[in-house]
């Protein structure tokens, strides 16, 4: 039985990692920080939680880092940096935050405004799109989680890319995100009457941070640089995230070189061809659907993606890291069911 500790407790992947854990054979919670609401306990911070048997939140400072196998990060970014610094050299970390996705410290002071406080951390990191780095994170000691967003968009091109399949000058990615993905804090544009009955596109023209990350991977993969055109939605839902992908390529190959690369991926469901993935067939687990259809357009195809953000496209595929890194089953807590309606 690992010992497990989460920072940042009091947020929404926290509370989603507890939920996660909570059900898992290997691992128990055994310290929660949360210095803004240190002292309290996790059942009045987070009422659904309230039947579990787990400890007060306090502040990092107060827990006995000795005696934690795995800890998990769900902080902001920059305060992510400051933390993991100063944890101890030999600690496994899951880290949430977008602190150590971006290899290039520059890229990270131009998408995040500050300089990168944890150099000798980052040197180490290793980027957390489990299906794809599955070996670095069996052997690492930090895990950079991906953004939700990142997430998203990666498994809907990943694979296209890898095998040449689309033309990549021609990319466009719409994205629809739901309201969780901005996190706990009170914000105005998030109350109820300013965010429901419609939905609106932000981060227009190239400014979303997680282009930082679709840069970073896909030049990677490519050999040369690719940038894509990606213009994210927030629409009035609690959870999900749906990408519709707009490419140049032959659909059917591109649905063949789907099942091809996930065939033996326990989490990544390829529909048949001509059938659209829904946000509500993921809801609240760790299972990403991916579907491709031609377009009336010759040598056009369109690929949609939904995936949970706050399990899949974070806390999920954080316990999964996890798993890998203590040698324990990759799936295990994670096969529950969807929620449904």
């Amino acid at each position: 039985m690992y010992n497990i500790a989460i920072l940042g407790a009091s947020g929404y992947t926290g509370a989603e990692l507890i939920r996660l854990i909570a059900g898992h054979s290997s691992m128990q919670i055994k310290a929660l920080g949360g210095n803004s609401k240190a002292g309290q306990k996790m059942g009045d911070v987070f009422p659904h939680l309230r039947h579990l048997d787990l400890p007060d939140l306090v502040t990092a400072d107060e827990i006995n880092f000795a005696e934690i196998d795995l800890c998990f990060c769900a902080l902001p970014h920059k305060t992510s940096q400051e933390v993991i610094s100063k944890l101890p050299a030999d600690l496994k970390i899951v880290d949430l935050s977008a602190d150590f996705r971006l290899r290039d410290p520059e890229e990270y002071e131009k998408w995040y405004g500050n300089p990168h406080a944890a150099l000798e951390q980052q040197k180490e990191a290793v980027y957390g799109l489990t299906e794809f780095y599955r070996e670095e994170i069996k052997a690492a000691r930090l895990v950079a989680g991906t953004g939700c967003n990142a997430a998203t968009g990666q498994f809907a091109l990943r694979p296209l890319i890898e095998a040449d399949l689309i033309d990549l000058d021609d990319i466009i990615l719409d994205l629809k995100c739901a309201v969780s993905g901005a996190g706990r804090a009170l914000k105005e544009n998030l109350l109820h009457a300013e965010l429901s009955e419609g939905y609106h596109a932000y981060a227009v023209g190239g400014t979303h941070r997680h282009l930082g990350e679709f840069d970073q991977e896909f030049s990677v993969l490519a050999g040369r640089p690719v940038k894509v055109q990606f213009t994210p939605h927030l629409i009035p839902a609690n959870r999900g995230i749906l990408a519709t992908v707009y490419v140049k390529g032959d659909p059917q190959a591109i649905h063949a070189a789907f099942e091809k690369a996930y065939s033996s991926e326990p989490f990544i469901e390829v529909v048949p061809f001509g059938q659209t993935p829904s946000t509500r067939h993921i809801r609240g687990s760790n299972f990403c659907h991916i579907g491709v259809s031609g377009d009336r357009i010759e040598g056009r195809a369109i690929v949609t993606a939904a995936l949970d953000n706050l399990t899949k496209g974070s806390s999920g595929q954080a316990l999964q890291n996890a798993n890998l890194m203590l040698g324990i089953e990759e799936t295990e807590g994670l096969m529950m069911a969807p929620l449904f309606p």
